[in-house]
């Protein structure tokens, strides 16, 4: 049996092979392509680190953060105005807390593109996120399911690959330790400012280990904030890790004791 020096392998040339089979070859320590068209994120340091260069549609994203209803839609703003050019809608399933639909519209997300669906137990979520993606609906489908069983997401992402649309599922960032066949696993947490901290764990190539920071202040609001408050330190990072003890709560209505303080979406 030939033995190969690891010299070989990184000077193979794909452009020898058929053009089928070099399409096909990716090396692990690149990102990989998309197998079908992907919507940019909005941001272009993001899109650099995801295959095809954007959020891929006929697959499911996981979306991993330790507190519910305080970074969806500041990582996925920038994005909802493209999809909602072409007659797309909104599809919320079971978020924690009620949509701001004045919030939403500054976003690009008018009421009328916004369908907001209540599940309040998890047979319910799944069975709502699993018809709503074999629909094949134009848009977006955002689905919070923190308690979701790897089998069920599977079964999801086996649906998930005949609908057009991208289909978000936002977990627990504990669930980082479980095994989950969403093709991108994608984990965001606030950093100072308006900032967000991305790792990507999970991809088609190398993960994402180093942080990723974003400036995700709301477009609306660069020309109207004096320069004190866009540079501010987060206060929300203890606050977060001081609420989530039990991870497994994510997507639940905050404790009373919490709810006077002010989420950012």
């Amino acid at each position: 049996m030939p033995v190969f020096a690891p010299a070989a392998f990184s000077a193979f040339d794909p452009g020898v092979l058929p053009r089928h089979v070099a399409d096909a070859v990716w090396r692990g320590s690149e990102v990989g392509g998309a197998a079908a068209r992907t919507v940019p994120t909005g941001f272009e340091a993001l899109n650099g680190q995801l295959p095809g260069g954007g959020w891929p549609t006929h697959s499911l994203t996981e979306l991993l953060m330790p507190q519910a209803a305080v970074c969806e839609w500041r990582l996925l703003g920038p994005a909802l105005p493209a999809l909602m050019a072409s007659g797309g809608r909104v599809y919320l399933i079971a978020p924690p807390k009620p949509p701001h639909a004045a919030g939403l519209a500054q976003l690009g997300v008018p009421a009328d593109r916004l369908i907001w669906i209540r599940a309040s137990t998890p047979v319910e979520r799944l069975w709502v996120t699993e018809q709503i993606v074999k629909s094949d609906p134009a848009g977006v489908v955002l689905s919070w399911l923190p308690q979701a069983r790897p089998e069920q997401i599977r079964r999801l992402q086996i649906h998930a690959q005949s609908c057009d649309a991208p289909v978000f599922l936002f977990r627990p960032a504990v669930t980082l330790h479980d095994a989950s066949p969403a093709p991108l696993r994608v984990s965001v947490a606030l950093a100072e400012g308006w900032s967000l901290e991305v790792r990507i764990p999970k991809r088609r190539g190398t993960s994402l280990d180093a942080p990723l920071v974003l400036v995700a202040m709301p477009g609306n609001l660069v020309a109207v904030l004096p320069p004190r408050l866009k540079s501010v330190p987060s206060s929300g990072a203890a606050f977060v890790c001081k609420e989530v003890s039990d991870a497994r709560a994510l997507g639940r209505v905050a404790a009373p004791s919490t709810t006077g303080v002010p989420l950012s979406h």
